[in-house]
């Protein structure tokens, strides 16, 4: 079920009510409600599924049990690799078996060899990369006893399947959501206000940002040899904003449904388009899985300790299994390994903790030299975007090759519609507004909540107009990360 759909707008009310009303007064039969609401959500999209979920959260619940009873160093390490075996071995066969086929069978082809392994018609499980990785931190905690393992079943099954961050994160840490499914909920009305303006943020970012810009990628990405450099470029901008909106727009309606819940999941997104360089931009982009890999991966790997050897080579693991981690292509690779580039000067240089703070905190604009370096920063990321758009790495490197060429100065296509424009000025309108609120944890925060309540509220209602009209007036798009 999408968020940006009549389904959601319908289902959203009626198990908001339910769960406030009918479910309240027991909090192991409020737990089941989410685990069954949870369930109907995701078996909308196919119910077939739903045994996979059900299967991981049944493994690593007992493994976890196991762990609680178990203090030999060699049954625990056991216990733990089952866990990583299971999880890994699901999204192994799922999103990568087609993968390795392929390459092998390109690299014995290469070597002279016949080889002619079988594929699978395999159908992606949606959000089977998040909720694995969500599992697997609680089974990774409690491995390292940072976290009690849970005897509620019925309380690790709702952790795990929280349908609002369930097919495409936050990726929460056990440590965070699954303490709030012990705890009797009660209604807080301003932390539901504050959600419902998140939410309302997230479907302007999903339906008219990311939506609009689709039209126009989809096109040019498609039939990249048919364009100029100038084209592919602007094609290449609108993927930025694209993936920003619609993953960002994501996250803000998961947090924001959470808060209407009594929940209050970890930020995922912090206007990372404002970075001062790369390091701050992966500080402020998916949070909660650059922290993952830097926790579970990079920090075990040895992190930034070490010998300069071991810098390097953490930093392209960490990079490219988290491009790996997005998709079964090579594509995914490169861009991986393009951002550990980017990175490494200020790893070796020991830059990488430069600029925690917000830009331009407490000020209205930033200097030049703030600015100069977050137009850097964004153009490095949209070349890299590159990569991540195209079908293959061919197609990126004849898109670049086209960008880096005199058709770059050719006219544009597409601009010559109003609806292009129309595009263009809700770019700069978020952009605004994301400076606006970028100190607040909720974007909408630090925009309204001074003026008078008359014209804050006129303010949120000719967004919820905006969103209405571009949504039924433009087709319907699924969330990029759900093919992730």
């Amino acid at each position: 079920m999408l968020f940006n759909s009549i389904e959601f707008a319908f289902f959203l009310p009626v198990v908001y009510l339910l769960y406030w009303y009918v479910f309240n007064r027991n909090l192991k039969i409020q737990n089941l409600f989410v685990v069954f609401a949870s369930c109907f959500f995701y078996g909308w999209w196919d119910w077939h599924f739903l045994g996979l979920i059900l299967f991981s959260t049944t493994v690593d619940y007992f493994v976890g049990q196991g762990l609680r009873t178990v203090d030999a160093k060699g049954r625990r390490k056991l216990l733990l690799w089952t866990s990583i075996i299971v999880n890994i071995g699901l999204l192994g066969v799922f999103k990568y078996y087609n993968f390795f086929v392929a390459n092998f069978v390109d690299a014995f082809t290469f070597f002279g060899k016949d080889f002619s392994p079988s594929t699978l018609n395999i159908i992606l499980p949606v959000g089977i990369s998040f909720y694995t990785f969500q599992t697997l931190s609680y089974t990774l905690d409690v491995y390292k006893r940072k976290l009690e393992p849970t005897k509620d079943f019925v309380a690790f099954a709702a952790f795990v399947s929280f349908f609002p961050q369930l097919v495409a994160g936050p990726i929460e840490r056990a440590t965070n959501l699954l303490p709030q499914f012990y705890k009797k909920r009660s209604f807080d009305y301003n932390l539901a206000v504050d959600g419902l303006r998140q939410i309302l943020w997230g479907l302007f970012k999903k339906v008219v940002i990311a939506d609009s810009c689709a039209v126009y990628v989809n096109i040019i990405f498609e039939n990249t040899g048919e364009y100029s450099g100038s084209t592919l470029f602007i094609g290449a901008l609108l993927f930025a904003f694209q993936i920003y909106g619609d993953f960002s727009g994501y996250s803000d309606i998961a947090i924001g449904t959470s808060k209407l819940f009594g929940f209050k999941l970890n930020k995922n997104f912090a206007t990372p388009y404002f970075s001062r360089n790369i390091a701050e931009f992966w500080r402020r982009w998916h949070i909660s899985l650059s922290t993952w890999f830097r926790d579970y991966l990079y920090i075990p790997l040895g992190g930034s300790r070490g010998s300069v050897w071991m810098k390097i080579r953490n930093t392209f693991i960490i990079f490219a299994v988290s491009g790996f981690w997005h998709g079964a292509n090579w594509t995914f690779i490169v861009w991986g390994v393009l951002n550990a580039i980017y990175i490494m000067p200020l790893i070796l240089s020991a830059n990488n903790r430069n600029h925690l703070d917000v830009v331009a905190q407490g000020k209205n604009w930033p200097t030049i030299r703030e600015f100069g370096a977050m137009l850097l920063t964004f153009s490095l990321t949209v070349f890299a975007w590159i990569f991540f758009r195209a079908e293959d790495i061919s197609e990126a490197f004849l898109i670049l090759s086209k960008i880096f060429s005199d058709s770059l100065f050719l006219p544009v296509e597409f601009m010559q519609s109003s609806e292009s424009w129309l595009t263009g000025v809700w770019i700069l309108f978020m952009i605004l507004i994301d400076w606006k609120g970028r100190e607040h944890e909720n974007t909408l925060n630090g925009v309204g909540l001074k003026w008078n309540k008359y014209v804050r509220y006129l303010f949120y209602y000719i967004l919820m107009g905006i969103i209405i009209y571009m949504f039924w007036n433009a087709e319907e798009q699924q969330f990029i990360y759900f093919q992730f």
